[in-house]
């Protein structure tokens, strides 16, 4: 009972957080409020990979687990059913303005026993290709900028309702291709991500309910550089909490809602007070580039210049839905909120999923509140396979 009663508490300060969250980006605009958005290198580390949580407004770190749990909560693999499992996901970028950009996401998981399970996952962001100049407009070199992580991961039980994982990534970043008026050269760096999971089964039928909870801090890692160390980058480092409900009603009839809160775990860009620029506006400087990693993270949750108010909006928040009918058709939804200061980011998302003999087909669609989203209106898919499905088509 005293497990039961903690999972009930940390849904509902979810909840508050995100009344809170609601609350303050309702507030009415004074002196003290500016557009601050935080922004970071290799920024494709946080953009949702697969079809299944894209459809459901992003949320994913106490979803049932599945081949992508890799991005989400790799502590997830260890609830597997199936001995392994591998997805492929394809997202095209910015496809209303060009036709070249895009994300490729590749990810599996092994079961090594009862316990102890590994996953590893490749993304590749390609940026198509572009033609630099040089300051007088003379073309230097067409090139094809492009970013990838590759990451390894090993989750274990730690009981029968509780699982954690650790994962290392390397990541590389090439945006010039070690060309242009001055020397860029291709970033790397590594980072590593803690994650840990609890689900609880309440009942002894089909039609049991399922509460889950699960915590990712993720991309935890040194600064990248693009010119030999002389500047470094912060990486977004983030934390990423959440819940998700289970209910099966009865033998092909199944729901579940989640709720995910997101933050970034770098510095909020700061203000030079009584600084204003031609416009009238106060000037944004970022005076944390000598700041560690370590520091970086504890201070980004108190070093806001709006100070309480302006932290909660840093919170980004999501809610999504998932519908299966008879475990082989599933209808999801789920709306994405991100204060109009800190990026603007709102939209819904709908999409379907359709498990097969041998593999699950599933498909997204996103749909902008406001214009300024780079997947509005584009169709995402995902192909998921398992041994265990396979093995059983042929017989």
């Amino acid at each position: 009972m005293r497990i039961i009663r903690i999972v009930k508490l940390i849904t509902l300060l979810l909840l508050i957080v995100i009344g809170q969250i609601v609350y303050s980006q309702s507030l009415p605009t004074g002196q003290e409020i500016q557009y601050n958005p935080i922004t970071t290198a290799v920024p494709f580390l946080n953009i949702t990979p697969d079809s299944r949580h894209g459809a459901m407004g992003d949320v994913g770190v106490a979803t049932t687990p599945d081949a992508n749990a890799q991005y989400w909560n790799p502590s997830k693999f260890a609830f597997t059913n199936d001995k392994f499992g591998f997805a492929l996901s394809y997202t095209p970028w910015l496809r209303q303005l060009v036709k070249d950009i895009d994300l490729a996401y590749i990810s599996g998981y092994y079961k090594l026993d009862l316990f102890q399970t590994i996953g590893a996952s490749l993304r590749y962001f390609s940026m198509g290709e572009i033609v630099l100049l040089d300051q007088i407009g003379t073309s230097l070199a067409n090139v094809s900028p492009n970013e990838f992580a590759f990451d390894v991961s090993y989750s274990r039980k730690l009981s029968d309702n509780f699982s954690g994982g650790v994962t290392l990534r390397y990541i590389r970043s090439d945006l010039s291709g070690g060309i242009g008026p001055v020397t860029y050269v291709a970033g790397q760096t590594f980072s590593s991500d803690v994650s840990f999971y609890f689900t609880k089964n309440f009942g002894r039928s089909n039609y049991d309910q399922t509460i889950s909870a699960g915590i990712n801090l993720s991309n935890i890692g040194g600064k990248i550089s693009y010119d030999e160390g002389q500047n470094k980058e912060f990486i977004p480092a983030n934390l990423r909490l959440g819940a998700t409900y289970s209910k099966g009603f009865n033998n092909y009839n199944s729901f579940s809602i989640s709720l995910d809160v997101n933050k970034l775990m770098v510095p909020s860009p700061q203000l030079y007070s009584g600084t204003t620029n031609s416009s009238g506006g106060i000037i944004l400087a970022d005076n944390s580039s000598n700041m560690s990693v370590i520091n970086s993270i504890l201070s980004s949750f108190s070093d806001a210049p709006g100070g309480l108010k302006e932290e909660l909006q840093e919170i980004n928040f999501s809610a999504g839905l998932e519908y299966w009918y008879n475990h082989q058709f599933a209808i999801r939804g789920g709306y994405f909120s991100e204060s109009e200061y800190k990026g603007n980011r709102k939209f819904f998302s709908t999409g379907l999923g359709i498990k097969m003999n041998i593999c699950s087909i599933d498909f997204s669609y996103l749909v902008p509140i406001h214009q300024n989203n780079p997947l509005a209106n584009t169709i995402r898919f995902t192909l998921l396979f398992d041994v265990v499905s396979f093995n059983k088509s042929q017989r």
